[in-house]
């Protein structure tokens, strides 16, 4: 699934399309109510995209696993198939696609879509300080799942979750009660710190598309310690946890 950096930098190529241009909605019927309008701003939030039109509307979509928006010159072949696309919205020499199986809608109140998500990790107002406290006033939890808890701080997903894990020597079956504020700050600030880099034009794709120290390694050695990386699912989602028996043991 596509995490908040990902989302960011999708953020940034739609951003081309905010301005004069009156868009048409080809796709879906039901998006017929932007027609005639104009795109104001596309906010990332988290692994959710708003884009703002005029007259108060907004587009809301999450990716979740497969999904993505891409953006073409107008009569430029879609490096996706044409039955893929769920939603076409038409700029005049610009089209913007949404493909795949992904949540798109509609909205007016955009805070039933996205109000119940914490601070975004990436965002430049980003409070350490109130995601600890968010943190405190949900209990005690695995860091695992901790990190992936979108209510206390949004956009941070598998990969990252695993690889911060790592980074710290954190087993991520340890309870988030066993770490002072100051530790827990620390984890979030490393995640945030590895998202950011993978921000700017030139980045590495460090975890988003280059291979980790345990993610996506089951039974290799850990570039630590040498111990074989595991896997085991985690959590109500049963998402996949890599980790090092070894060097992650507290």
């Amino acid at each position: 699934m596509p995490e908040g950096d990902t989302i960011w930098r999708l953020a940034r190529q739609l951003h081309q399309l905010v301005g004069g241009r009156s868009v048409t909605a080809a796709r879906p019927e039901r998006f017929q109510r932007l027609t005639g309008r104009t795109l104001e701003t596309v906010e990332p939030v988290g692994k959710h995209l708003l884009m703002r039109f005029s007259g108060g509307w907004s587009l809301h979509s999450h990716l979740r696993m497969r999904g993505s928006w891409h953006v073409y010159r107008t009569g430029e072949p879609w490096r996706r198939s044409t039955h893929l696309a769920r939603a076409v919205l038409d700029f005049g020499d610009r089209q913007a696609v949404f493909f795949g199986q992904p949540l798109v809608e509609l909205v007016r109140n955009t805070t039933e879509s996205v109000g119940h998500l914490g601070p975004d990790i990436l965002a430049d107002d980003f409070s350490l300080d109130l995601v600890v406290a968010r943190a405190r006033a949900l209990g005690p939890a695995a860091l695992g799942e901790l990190l992936l808890d979108q209510r206390i701080c949004c956009g941070i997903g598998n990969v990252y979750k695993c690889e911060t894990l790592w980074q710290l020597a954190l087993d991520p079956w340890r309870s988030s009660g066993d770490l002072s504020d100051e530790r827990l700050a620390e984890l979030f600030a490393t995640a945030r710190r590895d998202m950011r880099s993978n921000l700017s034009a030139g980045a590495n794709r460090r975890f988003g598309g280059m291979p980790g120290a345990v993610h996506g390694r089951s039974g290799r050695p850990c570039p630590r310690c040498g111990v074989r990386v595991r896997a085991r699912h985690q959590g109500e989602q049963a998402r996949l946890t890599y980790w090092c028996p070894g060097c992650q043991a507290n």
